[in-house]
């Protein structure tokens, strides 16, 4: 878990920024610390270097939107992220192996490959079958208590057991329970994909206060001072796939409304963060209801 405050403001401010070129320093500055402080603190918390990681995340976000936005350049996406022609080529084809081109069309057939239920056949959503699942919507802003953690997708089951377990004071009737899974693990590593468990909270709920407070003597693995995480999801125009199934399909629909519905509609995806909403979960079956959101212009 990535549990270090100061990291985490870090993160976001590398995600909030990543089409932009980017330092250490500029990110030191931002958190109020020296870059020599906050490059050990980074190495300590995510096992990565702050450069290592922006470069990942450049590198592979770009190769995302090449796999969902079909009808834009190669040269176009690149440029967003700040790469000349020559030199996006040139890394891509160090980071993936194949070229930007090749990448762009083999990923939808690599895409069916399940990252951790392996034995399921999975298939592609036709255009016709996501748009009986998808609305456009828009949607408020959410203030959440969260938990960000760095790994493989298939843990999310114990990861959601153990938030509920710490946080469940906080539980009202009217909490809302969000999952914002941040790579796409037919992109990024499986174990390395960063990932959070969020439920709606009162930003005035005085005892988020007291928990900080009582969290005062609890330390990072980088061994530092920490306290629970709040952060605001951002709402706004969104194209939401109302998943109804089990976990082990889940993956198969996302792929679907990724390579099927964003591809074909054309609709261009902000930076904004997408998540998923649980709407229904029954604990015996594994059942869910899922909104499954994703931020568009």
């Amino acid at each position: 878990m990535i549990e270090n405050q100061i990291i985490n403001k870090a993160i976001d401010f590398i995600f909030s920024h990543i089409d932009e070129e980017l330092s250490v320093e500029q990110i030191a500055d931002f958190c109020g610390y020296s870059k020599f402080y906050l490059s050990r603190l980074f190495k300590a918390e995510t096992d990565e270097s702050i450069y290592s990681f922006i470069k990942r995340t450049k590198i592979e976000q770009s190769a995302w939107r090449l796999k969902v936005e079909q009808g834009r350049s190669i040269t176009e996406i690149g440029g967003e992220y700040g790469y000349s022609a020559s030199n996006y080529a040139t890394l891509f084809r160090d980071y993936f192996e194949k070229t930007p081109a090749q990448f762009r069309r083999d990923i939808v057939g690599e895409s069916l490959a399940h990252p951790f239920y392996h034995g399921i056949e999975n298939k592609l959503e036709s255009f016709e079958e996501c748009c009986k699942k998808i609305s456009v919507e828009y949607l408020p802003d959410y203030f959440v208590l969260y938990e960000r953690r760095k790994g493989n997708y298939h843990n999310l089951k114990d990861d959601w057991c153990e938030f509920m377990e710490h946080y469940k004071d906080f539980v009202r009737p009217q909490t809302i329970f969000i999952e914002r899974t941040i790579n796409d693990p037919s992109i990024t590593n499986p174990d390395e994909c960063l990932y959070e468990v969020c439920m709606t909270v009162d930003k005035n709920d005085p005892r988020l206060e007291v928990q900080k407070t009582a969290a005062a003597g609890i330390t990072s693995r980088a061994g530092t001072l920490t306290a629970p995480n709040t952060m605001i999801l951002e709402g706004g125009k969104f194209a939401v796939y109302h998943y109804k199934g089990f976990p082990q399909m889940i993956y198969s629909a996302i792929q679907s409304f990724f390579c099927s519905w964003l591809t074909q509609t054309g609709n261009k995806v902000d930076n904004r963060s997408g998540f998923d909403i649980y709407r229904k979960m029954d604990d015996e079956t594994l059942y869910m209801e899922l909104d499954i959101c994703i931020p568009i212009v």
